[in-house]
């Protein structure tokens, strides 16, 4: 009996023994019990950085906005402009859906407008422009001066320039499949107060619109000048033709009317010479008067009439001027910037709530680091 006891003893022997390597869950929750003062410390001290770092962290506020493409209502001024040159130009093209247009439609299609906005907005140079006419800006340009010199120097002012030019920024929303031509974008400007994020972005909507319109009335004021020059150059052009026909006509005047002398003829004849080089069936007396006539001409238009229409063309681009300062809309306003509510950075709440869970987990992590070393 006491053998097969034994034999059995062996063979439990014989099988590896899991006890010391499973857990016991009531241990360590023990474990935890036992330590609570250590995770309630390291809560609250990691609780009190999380916060103190939420108050000390530097906020920021962003100002938005929302716009589209303007209603022809919106840039008036600028239609009444480019509509007064129309007459210049003739028909280059012909679309199925526009119909037929010149090339100062496109100037007041009112997603071309708009699209000129757009790159103003995004434009770097515009943007470094403006913002140097901002005190804290310059504050910190003057503090790199003084601070760093040669490359290191052009290095900071790069860094400086980029941050800044940063704060101004949009995005685009994705056009509808139905209405593939609406154009929204939303503009954001960034600062550390409400007040100055707001005003950053306010008046960098005012500049921006500014160069746009200076842009839309330069590439009026561009295409007019092409114009004005293609049309002086037909006008001499032109002029150089009629008076070389004058000079022809009247050298051919002038040899019939030898002929007509030497011929005796004084009178028109029927018929004579009709297909001649010279027209001396209208006689010499009639010829007489067409040379008087062609020396005493100064109206170069009595021999081509274009020289009328084009010269009418110059008149009206010297009659009509380009408003400069014209004022006209290059967006409309879905949304007007407005100060924001609440600030983008730091969330406070959160960062508060992440420390409260970070400081629990960092003291479980201490006392069950504890509590394994103990038991070895």
């Amino acid at each position: 009996m006491s053998g097969k006891v034994s034999i059995e003893s062996q063979e439990l022997s014989q099988y590896p023994s899991y006890r010391d390597d499973e857990i016991d869950l009531k241990e360590l929750f023990l474990a935890l019990w036992q330590g609570k003062w250590i995770v309630l410390v390291s809560t609250f001290m990691v609780t009190i950085f999380a916060i103190v770092y939420a108050l000390m962290a530097q906020q920021k506020w962003t100002s938005e906005a929302v716009v589209t493409v303007p209603q022809p209502s919106d840039f008036e001024a600028y239609q009444i402009m480019v509509n007064g040159y129309q007459p210049l130009f003739h028909t280059y093209q012909v679309d199925e859906e526009e119909g037929i247009m010149t090339k100062l439609d496109v100037l007041v299609e009112p997603i071309n407008v708009f699209k000129i906005f757009i790159q103003q907005y995004q434009s770097r140079s515009n943007k470094l422009a403006y913002l140097s006419s901002i005190d804290a800006f310059q504050e910190e340009v003057n503090f790199i001066q003084q601070e760093f010199t040669g490359d290191e120097y052009l290095s900071q002012e790069q860094k400086l320039y980029v941050h800044w030019a940063s704060k101004l920024f949009d995005i685009a929303h994705e056009t509808k499949k139905d209405a593939p031509d609406v154009y929204v974008y939303t503009l954001k400007g960034e600062s550390d107060t409400d007040q100055d994020s707001f005003e950053l972005l306010q008046n960098y909507i005012i500049y921006a619109s500014q160069q746009a319109r200076k842009i839309a009335i330069a590439n009026l004021n561009s295409i007019v000048k092409v114009k004005e020059y293609e049309l002086q150059q037909e006008l001499s052009m032109l002029q150089d033709q009629a008076k070389e026909s004058l000079e022809a006509e009247l050298a051919q005047s002038r040899y019939a009317l030898k002929i007509t002398e030497a011929a005796g003829i004084q009178r028109p004849i029927e018929n004579l010479g009709v297909s001649d080089l010279f027209p001396i069936n209208i006689g010499a007396n009639a010829l007489a008067a067409k040379v008087k006539v062609l020396e005493e001409l100064d109206q170069l238009s009595v021999l081509d009439p274009r020289l009328d229409v084009v010269n009418s063309e110059l008149r009206l681009i010297e009659r009509l001027k380009i408003d400069k300062n014209a004022d006209f809309e290059t967006f409309r306003f879905i949304d007007a910037p407005e100060k924001p509510l609440s600030r983008t950075s730091p969330n406070r709440r959160l960062i508060a709530l992440l420390g409260v869970l970070l400081g629990g987990m960092l003291g479980c992590l201490i006392v069950l680091v504890r509590f394994a070393f103990r038991d070895k």
